[in-house]
């Protein structure tokens, strides 16, 4: 027999590629971290010789979510400034806190808040952009799950640099001293159009071609953004870097809410892949992100849930089913964003936009063993015709019982098992007496 690490023995297994397939009583293999296969479980009982078995009778498998776009360590500010319009939550509430608070333990506790969340609600991978990246790869590596992490940048003076020289100058030195690895890939993170020049933004584009480093930025979120671009640039803010030369295969453009037909076309030819945020979206009354066209134009796009300061969680189970009923809503049209289309945003997809497809985002033999197990037995989800509608129309969080990132157990049966919540919840609650001062 074969000696293994482990053999999961779920209900169902919904490998995501290929599109479509429901397996009912296989099993899944894993070696060294990584998927050896998957078959019928009689097969895997008489092939395999696993050092744990595990059963999950009542559960299906899947892989874990990647959550393409947030700002981790922001989820201390989550509810300290709700319902109100996006630049003025930013520029009255969000940066003036940023400025007097943001510090290199303020994104370390932030960060593993936002990592344990996110791991209970069964995310494997994240995508960020947030100050102090290099904290934030420590305590990423440290609790051992997956990040695409950005390089940030922006034409002011932030927690992380002063100047456009000293943006370029720490950036250029993390990449060289803290190399991209099996827990972590670097991405260039420059903020926003409004936010960064197109001095900058031609930089960026250098260091991007010379480094092949994919560029995650908002974009087209709001019509007031596009309103001052027009103003300051006399154009839109895609065809101001277009002219630039960043759109490409490399650009990540996250919530492109507003989109004309030009501009889908343009995002349809480069390559580039969108990074769809309804329930931020929707929070901060940005508007309604186009989906069905951009499926329709088989644009690449992931799914996101922004920073838990503006959506309020983590959560990408509910944001899966917010994308999959709004884009029906918004179209008229219950076909448009199926329940395996919002499975597929949420893993592949995802996994494609930010560039590791070949290592994650499907149950497939060769990748990497990042997993989630949802517990189906609660009344709440049964009876189960479709495991997969089930998922997206109705289980809930609570529900993830098991995570497992690179073969390894990081949420079993609901518990932690790299974080001391009783610790870390101790310095959440230090942090919101700071925060909670008056500006």
């Amino acid at each position: 027999m074969e000696p293994i690490d482990s053999l999961i023995f779920p209900r169902w297994i919904i490998p995501v590629v290929p599109a479509g397939k429901r397996l009912l009583d296989h099993a899944l293999a894993i070696r060294a971290g990584k998927i050896v296969a998957l078959c019928p479980r009689q097969e895997a009982e008489s092939r395999f010789l696993a050092k744990e078995n595990i059963a999950l009778p009542n559960h299906v498998l899947i892989p874990g979510f990647v959550n393409a776009h947030t700002h981790a360590a922001m989820t201390l500010l989550r509810g300290i400034a709700d319902d109100l319009p996006l630049m003025e939550w930013l520029n009255e509430h969000i940066w003036p806190r940023e400025l007097r608070w943001v510090d290199e333990h303020f994104v370390r506790v932030g960060t593993r808040l936002a990592v344990a969340e996110m791991l209970r609600c069964g995310t494997t991978c994240f995508n960020d952009m947030y100050f102090h990246p290099d904290v934030a790869a420590a305590t990423v590596r440290e609790i051992g799950i997956r990040a695409a992490l950005g390089l940030i940048f922006v034409d002011f003076p932030t927690p992380w640099a002063t100047s456009p020289e000293e943006y370029f100058e720490k950036n250029t030195h993390l990449l060289q001293s803290m190399p991209a690895d099996d827990h972590i890939t670097w991405l260039l993170a420059p903020h926003a159009p409004y936010s960064v020049s197109n001095d900058m933004f031609e930089q960026i584009g250098d260091l991007s071609a010379r480094h092949k480093l994919k560029i995650h930025l908002h974009l087209h979120e709001t019509q007031a953004e596009i309103n001052e671009s027009l103003d300051r640039y006399q154009q839109r803010p895609l065809a101001r870097l277009k002219q630039i030369g960043l759109v490409n295969d490399r650009l990540i453009a996250v919530h492109m809410v507003h989109c004309d037909e030009d501009e889908l076309t343009v995002m349809a030819n480069s390559g580039a892949g969108i990074v769809h945020c309804p329930q931020s979206n929707m929070k901060l009354a940005s508007g309604f992100a186009p989906v069905k066209q951009f499926l329709d134009a088989s644009i690449s796009l992931a799914l996101g849930t922004d920073g838990a300061a503006s959506n309020n969680d983590l959560d990408m189970l509910g944001e899966m089913r917010t994308a999959a009923l709004l884009a029906k809503g918004v179209a008229g049209d219950p076909e448009v964003l199926t329940a395996e289309q919002a499975l597929a945003m949420a893993t592949i997809e995802g996994a494609r936009v930010i560039g590791l497809d070949s290592v994650i985002g499907s149950l497939e033999p060769g990748k990497w063993a990042d997993l989630v197990a949802i517990d189906l037995s609660a009344p709440e989800t049964q009876p189960v015709y479709d495991p997969v509608a089930q998922i997206i129309y109705a289980a809930d969080r609570q529900q993830i019982s098991d995570v497992w990132v690179g073969g390894k157990h990081l949420l079993a049966d609901r518990q932690l098992t790299t974080i001391d919540w009783p610790s870390l919840a101790g310095e959440v609650a230090d942090w919101q007496i700071k925060l909670s001062q008056p500006l």
